[in-house]
């Protein structure tokens, strides 16, 4: 199944593995106006997927994104912001409450926004080629689409100030080093490990993958009381399920378990 949801963003699925390709090369994959409502539109068809497990994030081209257009800024004045910025900055904590994986490949120019959507994923997987930047200092305004804030809890208070305050651009290997991916593979590799990735997590138990994603995130932001309060709630839940009982089974068969979400 492959879908367009205007000029910009394609849709793919396999099984229960779905793609969002990031299709406007040409231009960068810049993001504006347009680019924005596609993805809103994508993320509320996601909603109804109800047999969706697990989501990989790509894009066509040399380059991920070089960020917002020049051209949205232009026309942006603080009425505009005041009105959409909440539906902006929902739209890139989508990936982070959704309750199925996220992994995301960036590969070349991965500047300003398109940072901040890599941000609210779950898994970052880098080529060796990545140039990430955050340069809305230079051009008169900070980072308000989660850049100051999760990229903070992601990678500390010093790098944070560095990438956001110095506008500093680093390669793959650094950003593998203060923690701002996970992994990184060469440029030609990108796309199918990025894709393998999420189709792996896509055949695990749903449930259990939801907890588990929930239960990190929870773990971040909340105290150790709260999160092992979590633990004993999801793991009451889990152990009562068919698909932890199928997961013994098909081990125990030697066979690929089916699992149904219940």
């Amino acid at each position: 199944m492959v879908k367009k949801y205007g000029d910009i963003i394609k849709f793919e699925r396999q099984d229960y593995c779905g793609a969002i390709i990031l299709d406007n090369a040409e231009k960068l994959n810049v993001v504006g106006d347009e680019f924005l409502n596609e993805l809103g539109a994508l993320q509320q068809e996601i909603l109804t997927m109800e047999d969706l497990r697990a989501l990989a994030i790509v894009a066509n081209g040399d380059n991920f994104s070089a960020g917002i257009d020049l051209k949205f800024l232009q026309e942006v004045s603080s009425e505009k912001v005041k009105a959409t910025l909440t539906w902006l900055q929902g739209l890139y904590s989508f990936w982070q409450t959704l309750s199925i994986p996220v992994v995301i490949g960036v590969q070349g120019f991965c500047f300003g926004s398109a940072v901040e959507l890599m941000l609210g994923c779950d898994i970052r997987i880098a080529a060796e080629n990545l140039r990430l930047s955050l340069p809305e200092v230079k051009l008169g305004l900070s980072p308000d689409m989660g850049g100051t804030t999760r990229l903070t809890k992601l990678v500390g208070t010093g790098q944070a100030k560095r990438l956001i305050m110095v506008c500093e651009e680093i390669g793959a290997h650094e950003a593998l080093q203060i923690g701002l991916v996970e992994k990184v593979v060469p440029v030609e590799k990108l796309r199918e490990a990025t894709i393998r990735l999420a189709q792996r997590m896509s055949g695990f138990p749903p449930s259990s993958i939801a907890f588990a994603k929930k239960g990190i995130n929870l773990a971040e932001e909340s105290s150790v009381t709260a999160g092992l309060l979590f633990e004993q709630a999801q793991s009451t839940y889990c152990c009562g399920t068919k698909d932890i009982k199928e997961a013994i089974s098909a081990f125990f068969d030697k066979r690929k378990p089916s699992f149904t979400g219940n």
